[in-house]
């Protein structure tokens, strides 16, 4: 009986390290504080950019919380959406991602914070703690950020198209995107609410203009109407009445679980920035680079 037990205790040990492995939010190697000694003024060096981003260009709040969402969701949260190709070939020359902006600010940051410790702290890392002070800084919540990162030296143009999730996308397309990087249905639905913030191009939902036949690529319209430029709960109360921007959001309604978290959150804001902290963790951990893994970039737009 006691080598039985001894077996099945073994068998299951094996099973978790498998499990732990090969789960794409391993985080092995990620904490809040990573740089507590290494680099102690980086949250505020970071912080400090953000909020004079934010005073002077606030609607780049949406814009530098989606690159974050797009790099994780490609090769994992590595910074390679930030670096360039001479052929056009990278990441950020996808189509999904030509409307990305505030590389500078980005830029900017890991300057500031190269010279005050130079070579310790990633491109990867910085983009995750900005995406959470310009949504704190937009009156949205604040949340840890585990650090810990290690930038990557691949950006693929191809990766992109089979990893992001479009604004065309229906729920199933959607959930199964999201489960495939280790995210929960109602990390989705939690998400999803990124689109409170910044504006949009008018090819993102031309589709769901009746009779549309026109080719705009340059108007842009509010995500959030009236409420773009403030990270809040209204979102969710622009779905309910289907009035949600793209068919992903209005995809939210067509599915019991994610449905539910949309109608029950137009009426709770508090609990919803509570589960954005949280997604946003796991979305944090999303096939990261860590320990010897990768490198520490020292300009992010292009590899040591």
């Amino acid at each position: 009986m006691a080598t039985g037990s001894k077996f099945f205790l073994s068998l299951f040990l094996q099973l978790l390290s498998i499990l732990f492995l090969f789960n794409p939010t391993n985080a092995q190697g990620l904490k809040v504080g990573f740089y507590e000694k290494t680099c102690p003024k980086v949250e505020l060096i970071v912080k400090n950019v953000a909020a004079d981003t934010m005073s002077k260009a606030p609607s780049l709040a949406g814009a530098l919380l989606r690159m974050f969402f797009h790099d994780c969701f490609v090769r994992g949260c590595d910074g390679s959406i930030l670096l360039d190709s001479p052929t056009n070939q990278s990441e950020k020359d996808a189509f999904p991602n030509l409307s990305l902006r505030g590389y500078q600010i980005i830029d900017r940051a890991k300057a500031a914070i190269e010279k005050e410790c130079p070579g310790v702290v990633s491109c990867s890392d910085i983009l995750a703690l900005i995406a959470r002070d310009v949504v704190a800084a937009r009156n949205g919540p604040s949340w840890e950020v585990e650090t810990g990162r290690r930038d990557g030296n691949v950006s693929i143009i191809t990766d992109a198209f089979q990893n992001l999730p479009g604004p065309g996308f229906n729920i199933s397309q959607l959930i199964t995107r999201f489960q495939q990087k280790g995210l929960s249905v109602e990390d989705l639905a939690v998400l999803s609410a990124g689109h409170t913030l910044g504006v949009s191009h008018c090819f993102s939902f031309s589709n769901r203009l009746y009779n549309f036949t026109g080719k705009d690529n340059t108007t842009i319209v509010e995500m959030d109407p009236g409420s773009f430029s403030t990270f809040d709960n209204d979102y969710y109360k622009l779905v309910t009445k289907r009035r949600g921007l793209f068919q992903s959001d209005a995809a939210l309604l067509d599915n019991a679980e994610t449905k539910a978290y949309v109608e029950l959150h137009a009426t709770q804001k508090e609990s919803f920035f509570q589960d954005f902290g949280v997604s946003m963790l796991k979305m944090g951990r999303i096939g990261v680079l860590t320990g010897t893994q990768g490198e520490i970039r020292k300009v992010c737009s292009k590899v040591n």
